[in-house]
């Protein structure tokens, strides 16, 4: 045991790179974060990975003061994937786009939730392609006007938290760029959390898709937008916290707190419901609903490197006088 553990600040994790994104971005905010949320975790400096593909927010490693690597187009998670079975004991943060996760790399993503690697995703949406200069991505709402579609996108974007839970994802959770306090929170809990963690993270990009999210950061509004999520308490929402959300039937319905309703008859969040996190994912392109922040969805599940390391473990012991560099090192063919 070191007598004399270093005491890590935010300041340790900035690397001595120009940050540049462009001013206004909401990716600032979420490097913040981050930087501010990794001394606190009681992590080795050396032992935190930021992997990342392409795209504005995938440039993310080289302003992290940690080993990194930014890869290619869509496939971070293979990078990520492996590196977590060389040394499961890293903690590996891969950082991804809407663009990035969603169309080219969408099959690395899914599977990636699926084997339920300990791997945190944070995935930035903007709801555009920032990087190539402003054309529609997967995440676009219907009709979204932009070079590659000047006459509106005819695309049904993806629901992201919806492909999450058909991957079998174990960890689901939605944050926003502006509310800074509840994305370190919701970072903190992807953390604690053992298997992959995907948390969506709304981002303006104020150059090309300015105000995607303004209806839950205004600060006049925000209150009747924002569903905010919390451990087995109710659905409400609202500025004078008067409006919450039943079951009618199998459909969500908003009510009015008052004489007709009370709490009582409102929804308690339980992420441990399947069938619940559905349905709040299915709020994300309904206008007349708040859209749901906060843990969606957690399950606990083995981890796949847990899984792996006890096949090889049961295999040795099946063969304990095994040679493997003197079987690769024998004929070109042998049995098993």
């Amino acid at each position: 045991m070191d007598s004399n553990p270093t005491v890590l600040k935010k300041k340790d994790f900035v690397s001595d790179q120009e940050v540049r994104w462009c001013p206004g971005c909401g990716d600032y905010v979420i490097l913040s974060q981050v930087q501010k949320l990794f001394p606190e975790l009681g992590i080795k400096k050396e032992d935190f990975l930021v992997v990342s593909g392409i795209g504005c927010s995938s440039r993310f490693p080289y302003y992290m003061n940690t080993y990194g690597f930014h890869s290619i187009h869509g496939r971070a998670p293979g990078l990520a994937s492996g590196a977590k079975i060389a040394n499961p004991n890293l903690s590996v943060w891969m950082i991804t786009g809407d663009g990035d996760a969603m169309s080219i790399g969408g099959n690395h993503f899914i599977h990636l939730l699926r084997r339920n690697f300990d791997i945190n995703v944070l995935m930035f949406n903007n709801r555009i392609y920032g990087l190539t200069k402003g054309q529609y991505s997967p995440t676009s709402e219907v009709g979204k006007k932009t070079k590659s579609s000047p006459l509106g996108s005819l695309d049904y974007p993806f629901n992201p938290p919806s492909l999450a839970l058909g991957a079998s994802a174990t960890f689901i959770a939605r944050a926003l760029d502006r509310e800074q306090k509840h994305m370190n929170s919701v970072l903190r809990k992807a953390h604690k959390h053992k298997g992959t963690s995907f948390v969506e993270i709304y981002q303006n990009c104020n150059i090309f898709n300015d105000g995607a999210f303004s209806d839950l950061t205004d600060k006049e509004i925000k209150m009747e937008t924002q569903l905010v999520l919390e451990e087995d308490k109710p659905l409400i929402f609202g500025k004078e916290k008067n409006k919450g959300i039943k079951l009618n039937g199998s459909q969500f319905e908003i009510v009015e707190i008052g004489s007709n309703f009370t709490q009582d008859d409102l929804i308690i969040h339980n992420p441990k419901d399947k069938n619940l996190a559905m349905l709040l994912s299915d709020l994300t392109y309904q206008p007349e609903f708040p859209k749901p922040i906060g843990v969606l969805y957690e399950e606990k599940k083995p981890t796949y490197e847990e899984l792996l390391i006890n096949q090889l473990e049961e295999a040795k012991s099946r063969m304990p006088d095994a040679d493997f560099d003197k079987l690769i090192r024998s004929s070109h063919t042998w049995e098993i």
